[in-house]
């Protein structure tokens, strides 16, 4: 019979924390926090489960030394999962207390699971910036694309898109002029532009652009940062001024959304940034 050895390590034990932390805080949800049925406890509850399964298989695949039977490239899967998760718990630890504990009397022991769950997510969202901190690229040091600042970005952005996407969409409020329309289109757009990097740098699919993969970032990284600055710029106007939203008081969703939009377009100047450096100074 095989013994299966388990080296302990500082990552180790972090992992093994994150697994339990997301394990609890969907649990007790599920068990006795009577969320029903809506966007944000369905969201909540996504963020979680998803965390602890991929953070189950990282553990499953590194105790059985599978990694070079992996399909995916090891250098980049374990890190871009840390930061997915810790981006998910993250936001799930600030939704949930806000639509589930602040403005709603619920009863004794389902405020309880829900007090429980939102604990449980900030110590999951701890224990996954542990893991991020200790599987990051240092300085000299070779690692793969997602470990570096620009790879980390990457996730960042992405993650920022899809709560985007969660305060435009419900109700949806970019459908009253085209300027509007715009702006979802920037979000999509470097949304998917942004998945793609990362689903080819996990896939190690780089090498198979038909332009050498620097060169495609730092276009790309440019091309995003314009859009984004345009959507900085035209969101709040149209949805703010009341030469054409009306005289009507701005949703918080939307604030959120501007809000939001402006942190993303950082994350792409950043990006942009850290790319420059990397091509030209490198080079």
């Amino acid at each position: 019979m095989p013994l299966i050895v388990l080296p302990t390590s500082q990552l180790l034990w972090v992992r093994v924390a994150a697994l339990l932390f997301t394990c609890v805080a969907f649990s007790v949800t599920a068990h006795g926090a009577r969320l029903g049925h809506g966007g944000a406890g369905d969201w909540c509850i996504f963020c979680w489960a998803f965390s602890f399964a991929c953070t189950l298989l990282v553990l499953l695949v590194e105790l059985f030394g599978l990694q070079a039977r992996a399909p995916v490239s090891w250098t980049n899967f374990p890190i871009t999962v840390a930061c997915y998760a810790c981006l998910l718990c993250l936001s799930a630890s600030v939704i949930f207390p806000l639509f589930f504990l602040k403005y709603q009397n619920s009863s004794g022991e389902a405020r309880d699971h829900r007090i429980a769950a939102t604990v449980f997510s900030c110590l999951a969202t701890v224990a996954y910036m542990g893991e991020v901190s200790l599987t990051k690229a240092r300085p000299g040091e070779v690692a793969g694309y997602m470990a570096t600042a620009p790879g980390l970005l990457k996730v960042c952005q992405t993650s920022v898109a899809c709560i985007i996407f969660l305060l435009v969409s419900d109700p949806v409020t970019y459908d009253r002029h085209a300027a509007l329309k715009w702006c979802m289109a920037v979000y999509c757009i470097c949304f998917i532009l942004s998945m793609a990097v990362v689903v080819l740098c996990v896939g190690e699919c780089t090498g198979r652009l038909p332009v050498p993969f620097s060169k495609f970032l730092s276009a790309y990284g440019l091309l995003a940062a314009v859009m984004y600055l345009t959507a900085t710029i035209l969101w709040p106007v149209f949805q703010f001024d009341r030469q054409y939203a009306g005289s009507g008081r701005a949703p918080s969703k939307t604030i959120a959304a501007a809000v939001l939009t402006a942190l993303n377009l950082l994350l792409y100047l950043a990006d942009l940034a850290y790319t420059a450096r990397l091509v030209f100074v490198s080079a």
